[in-house]
Order: structure tokens, then sequence, then C-alpha cells
């Protein structure tokens, strides 16, 4: 801790935990102390412990206020102090327990307060923490507060090297906002998905913007021909694409977020708020007419022609890539590499690959006659907002196409008719087809057998990479979450395979057990987890 040149408020006897200096901060007022304890909050995730140092009147209690309120998304949430509880448990997500040991003399009432469970289970904030050794040796984050000469409050911040990553990245998004003239702006989480991207919404003149944080993947270790598997499934590895896709979809007048500041950099991006409204009711259910809305707003976008090369920024552009073989190959893989070894206990052997391998490629030979779009890849509930108070293809919002190519475009009716988070019934999907093809009929030009071709592949695709990716959620990024949407996935691809372009890989899917609602799963403690 002595490396960051602050003044020293714990005693140096005390079993330190390997901690790695991270900042030393200037907080004016108490504001600036809350907005502290707000940018920690959002770096935090469960078996943080973050140790509060300081002398009486430091800041600790301002800073953990701040901490929980925000965890608990509740900025007029009662936080009373500790001091005579010890402990303040709060329900937020994930759980934080507030410590105040002021009166401990040691860590043999430790145990009693249940530091810890909460250091494994949640977050523990803990003031006074060198009263209790132990509980200042799990510190994984350490906060020094010290007055400083001529009025304010000096933090100095430490932490272990995967805490350290988290909240320099939270004081990073705080110099952007500090940048675009939003250093006092509130920040609150918004939401995340399966890639490493966050948002946040962010109080702006009045108006809640939402603040997209996605740093640069790299691109991983090569898996074929020297290329890492975001090359070859044309992922976006910055923000450059959803910026330019943005900027595209807007000026054809379709219902993408403005761009309102961008540091392409650092992977920041502020942009305008949709709405909160999605396609299904307030029970989880999809509203058919909110789908057919979205169906319809499909068929726009399908029928408009589009550049291949976005503009970004001055002097830099964004060329859209083509959705060929190589990309649909890697993604249907999935399923042999990921679902399969889950589903039977053991990799799939030479003979099996081959197997699968030779009916993907007449499959994907049948697509060279597929009409071709901008699609979107991930066109389903969670990316769609409901805006009723629009008219035509505004009333849809569009948040997630920074992964978008030009490929088929059944591909993503198939996306929306059999979305992945929400039981869509096999009425209603014929439906949304139905509605789809008429649609593009009455323009003219429309093959509608080729469509339906199409969509039969295309589905069957998605269907068969999404189970792949559930599985590999669960063993690559501990995301067992996702285990629950494999039933349904699994229901679609059996009322997929019906379809007599797809008679040969019924027939492997059904000797794999791929489609049995009993193949067997080995379960981990972590898979109920939601």
């Amino acid at each position: 801790m002595t490396a960051l040149n602050a003044p020293r408020m714990i005693d140096d006897t005390l079993p330190a935990p390997p901690l790695v200096a991270i900042a030393r901060l200037t907080l004016p007022d108490d504001a600036a102390t809350r907005r502290l304890g707000t940018d920690l909050a959002l770096a935090l995730k469960p078996g943080d412990v973050v140790a509060l140092c300081g002398d009486l009147g430091a800041g600790k209690s301002t800073l953990a206020r701040a901490a929980i309120r925000t965890l608990a998304d509740d900025p007029g949430l009662d936080v009373p102090s500790p001091t005579y509880t010890l402990v303040q448990a709060y329900a937020t997500t994930p759980p934080v327990a507030h410590f105040d040991l002021y009166r401990l003399a040691g860590d043999s009432e430790l145990d009693e307060l249940g530091f810890e469970d909460s250091a494994r289970d949640g977050i523990a904030l803990v003031e006074w923490p060198q009263n209790a050794p132990s509980a200042f040796a799990a510190a994984t984050i350490v906060v020094e507060l010290a007055m400083a000469q001529g009025g304010g409050r000096i933090a100095a911040i430490a932490a272990s090297e995967a805490a350290a990553a988290r909240i320099r990245r939270s004081l990073t998004v705080r110099d952007f906002l500090t940048a675009v003239g939003l250093a006092d702006a509130p920040r609150r989480r918004f939401t995340g998905d399966a890639s490493t991207r966050r948002y946040e919404t962010v109080a702006a003149h009045g108006e809640i913007l939402v603040l997209m944080d996605a740093p640069r993947e790299p691109d991983g270790p090569p898996v074929q021909n020297g290329l890492s598997y975001s090359r070859i499934a044309h992922l976006a590895e910055d923000v450059a694409p959803f910026v330019a896709v943005a900027k595209s979809l807007s000026a054809a007048g379709f219902a993408a977020p403005a761009i309102r500041k961008a540091d392409l950099d650092n992977g920041f991006l502020l942009i305008d708020h949709l709405g909160a409204n999605t396609l299904l009711d307030p029970a989880g259910r999809p509203v058919p007419e909110r789908y057919e809305a979205a169906i319809a707003c499909l068929a726009e976008l399908h029928a408009t022609p589009w550049p291949g090369a976005m503009p970004v920024a001055d002097g830099v552009v964004h060329h859209v890539p083509a959705y060929d073989r190589g990309a649909l190959e890697i993604e249907v893989e999935l399923i042999v590499d990921w679902y399969l070894p889950r589903a039977k206990g053991r990799p799939a052997t030479d003979d099996e690959r081959a197997a699968f391998a030779d009916i993907w490629n007449g499959l994907f030979d049948a697509l060279a006659t597929a009409e071709t779009s901008l699609t979107l890849r991930d066109f389903h509930s969670p990316n769609i907002i409901w805006r009723p108070e629009q008219s035509g293809r505004r009333r849809i919002g569009l948040i997630d196409f920074q992964d978008a190519v030009i490929g088929p475009s059944a591909y993503d009716v198939a996306s929306l008719a059999q979305d992945a988070r929400v039981d869509i019934p096999a009425e209603l999907e014929a439906r949304l087809v139905a509605h789809y093809v008429a649609l593009r009929r009455a323009r003219g030009g429309f093959d509608a057998d080729s469509f339906q071709r199409a969509y039969a592949i295309m589905a069957a695709q998605r269907a068969s990479k999404i189970l792949g990716i559930f599985v590999r959620l669960l063993e690559r990024d501990a995301k067992p979450q996702y285990l629950r949407h494999i039933p349904r996935i699994k229901a679609y691809l059996r009322r997929t395979l019906s379809h007599p372009a797809l008679a040969a890989l019924r027939a492997l899917y059904q000797d794999w057990g791929v489609l049995d609602d009993d193949a067997p799963r080995p379960i981990r403690p972590s898979d109920d987890t939601a």
C-alpha cells in the first residue's frame, strides 16, 4: 500500500493481502465520495471483500452507503450505520453485508457475524477491518481514506489482480463521462448479456442515456488456419461495427440508438435509451401483435438495400462481412464441440464429425441461391424494444447488431420466430413466418419456396449453434443460468427438422440422441443457479 503515497491508516504489522495499487484520488466533498462509492460498487462481484480504512470522519460510511444504494438500485434506500449491530445485510444482487468492526478486539466474533459466508456468497464492505486481522487479510479491495489539507479527502485504492482490472475499468468510465461533460452524472446498473459487454444508465441534462461498456475483445487463440473463432465467425471485436450499423440503420429510418458520444479506443459509447418495453407481457409471455410488428420491421429491413461499407467516424469505415461458409460452419460445429460431449459423456469421434460436416456442407450448398440482406444476427426479444408511441418501422427499437453481417435474410426471421428466451408456440411461429412471406410477396420479386428452405436450414443452424453456446457458457464462462433454455431450443429443433430438406440431419441428430428429452447430462452443483 505504501506505493500509493497515501497516509497510512492501518497497522503495518497486519497480514496484508497481495494487492496492487490502482489510484490515489482527491475527493473535494461528500458528493465526490459518494460518486466513488458508486463507481466501486459497479465493479464489485460476489467474493469481493472491501476493506474501508481511515480515522473517524474520514468518509468510510459515506462511501459504503453510496455503494449499497447502487447495488440495491435504490438511491433513497435507508442505510443505517452498523456501529451497534456490527453487521447489516442487504438483499441486493449480489447480496451485500456492511460490517463495522470498531468494537471488535480480534477475530473471535467474526464467525458469529457471518463474515465468512458473506465474503464467499456476496460482497462484504468492512469498516475498521484492522480490528479483525483475518477480515483485513481476506480483502480483495482496500480503500484508505484520509482528510486532506485544506478540505476534502484523499482516497487510495488497491486491489487483487482480478478486482483491479474491474475497478480500473469503472474508474475509466467516470473519466469518459468527465471528458464528455458529465463528471457528476449519476450511474446506475442497467443490464448485461452473455458477452463481456456491460450497460449502465446515466442521467444527463434531464434525460436518461445508456452507457455501453464494451472493451476491445482479444482475438483469442487460433482455432483454424491461424485464425481465432471471433475472426472466422465475424464477431465484433470493438465498438466500431455497432457505431457503423447504428448510423446506417438510423439513416434508413429504423429505430437504432443515436450515438451521443463515443470513445472508440476504450470501447465506451453513450447512446439513446430507446425505452423499457419489450415484446413480452408483464408475465413474460410473447405478445403476438408485437412480434408481428417486429416481423414487419424485418420485412422492411430485408427489402432495403444496404451498403457494404458503413461510416464509423471521419476516416473510419466498417466493411460489413459476409455470413460466409466459414462463419456458418464454425458456429454450427459448437454443437459437436460443446453440447455433444455433455450429452453423450464423451467427445465426438472422427467419424461422427465427418458425417456431421458432410450433411451441413450439403445444406450450406443449398443456401447458394438464398436471398441475402443485412442480418442483425441476434434479433429476438431481449434485443427488441417495443415503442407503441411510434409508428411503422420506428415502432421497433433495435439495440444489438454489432455482429451484423450480409447473410441469408431467413436467419433473422428464425431468430425471432424461434425466440431463444421465450416459448413461441408452433402456431405463432407459423403465423409470423406467413406474415413475413405475405409482406415480402406484396413488394414483388420474392421467392417464397427458396425462403422456406433457407428458413429451415438457418433455424436448424441457429438452434444447433445455441445448444453449443449455452453449454460453453457453463463450461468455459461459469454461467450456468443459460442451461434452462436448452429444452426450449431442442423443442424448436425438433419442430424445424420436420422440413424435407433436413431429413439427413434429422436422422443424424436422432441417432446421436440430440433430440431426446432425457439425454444424459452431468449435473454440476451450480447448474440450477439462475
